[in-house]
């Protein structure tokens, strides 16, 4: 199972949020710049992770990020597979559709790894995955003003 280029950045992003400060809101540019990421690409994680309620955002002077007790709470298996949806790892159908279709076992047993991939990712929530030693990383990862 390969993860989409948005399910990294946006589970990347909540580990970041994870570890800042109560007072601390970075804005995108900010986590988009120390997870070395296109702002614009994280500008569209963020959008999607406001959604979900995983994150609030605030405009204007004074806002930024901050990562929400579901967010921090929430399961890493449950946010994986809202992220990348219910897609099956192959198609039978389409344009060209399979000549085995009717009599494959392949789909049926990539679904069932795909589920255990999940499984596996369930018990595991965005606080599991910033304790030590990848919390103080993401910290170190954080621009400092000026003098600290």
């Amino acid at each position: 199972m390969r993860l989409t280029r948005f399910t990294d950045l946006a589970l990347r992003a909540v580990m970041r949020l994870a570890v800042t400060d109560q007072d601390e809101t970075p804005t995108t540019r900010e986590v988009a710049d120390s997870m070395a990421v296109p702002y614009a690409h994280m500008a569209k994680v963020v959008t999607r992770l406001q959604h979900l309620g995983v994150i609030e955002a605030r405009r204007g002077r004074g806002g930024g990020l901050a990562l929400t007790e579901l967010g921090r709470q929430s399961s890493v298996g449950w946010l994986t597979r809202t992220l990348e949806g219910d897609d099956e790892v192959v198609t039978c159908e389409g344009d060209t559709p399979c000549p085995l279709r009717t009599a494959c076992r392949l789909r049926g047993v990539l679904r069932q790894a795909q589920e255990a991939f999940y499984r596996t990712l369930d018990p595991l929530t965005v606080a599991d995955l910033v304790e030590s030693p990848t919390g103080p990383v993401l910290l170190s990862l954080s621009p400092r003003p000026p003098g600290d």
